[in-house]
């Protein structure tokens, strides 16, 4: 074990991964705290690190009170897709596509249904990260495409749960649920 002068850092004028670093210092550059770097000797022990760590608790917050912004933000309860639709085209397979019925529950009123095809599901995605680069993450990413099981039965069941687990993430996100993006979704 080389000890802390001698490793490698990541400066103007060291080496990262073999390759000599930029001209950038780390003080230039944010680092996250998992990167920060550990002062060790041969005879430390990982457990002795750990009981050092302080855990920050999770926090719970019930945002179901009347007066609450995530709440006025969020209108429905679940989304369901029923059953789909293979909608044929002029000739045999050449411009079929499928159609998805939906059914939002919502807070205060009845059900909404809805019926969309996959492109209007990606469109709303692209259009989602577009509005909110932030927020990526907590978009589930939609089902597959496949050109060859596209009609198949199994392949539908799989989209169709994939499609409706994606649009239940989004209408039950409260920053989500009030955007434009998504009424313009649901509503054209």
């Amino acid at each position: 074990m080389e000890s802390a002068d001698s490793e490698t850092r990541c400066n103007g004028s060291s080496f990262a991964h073999g390759k000599p670093a930029t001209s950038t210092t780390t003080e230039d550059l944010p680092v996250p705290p998992y990167w920060q770097r550990h002062q060790r000797n041969d005879s430390s022990l990982s457990y002795a690190s750990v009981d050092n760590i302080r855990h920050t608790p999770i926090t719970l917050e019930d945002h179901t009170d009347e007066g609450s912004e995530q709440c006025k933000a969020l209108w429905a309860k679940h989304v369901t897709i029923d059953d789909y639709v293979i909608v044929s085209g002029n000739a045999p397979a050449v411009g079929a596509y499928v159609v998805w019925n939906c059914t939002v529950e919502t807070l205060d009123g009845g059900p909404m249904k809805i019926m969309k095809r996959y492109s209007e599901f990606d469109e709303l995605r692209r259009k989602l990260e577009r509005t909110f680069p932030h927020a990526g993450v907590a978009m589930p990413p939609l089902p597959p495409k496949s050109v060859i099981s596209r009609f198949r039965p199994r392949f539908l069941e799989r989209r169709k749960a994939g499609l409706a687990y994606f649009l239940n993430c989004v209408l039950l996100n409260p920053e989500f649920s009030g955007s434009p993006v998504l009424k313009e979704f649901l509503f054209s």
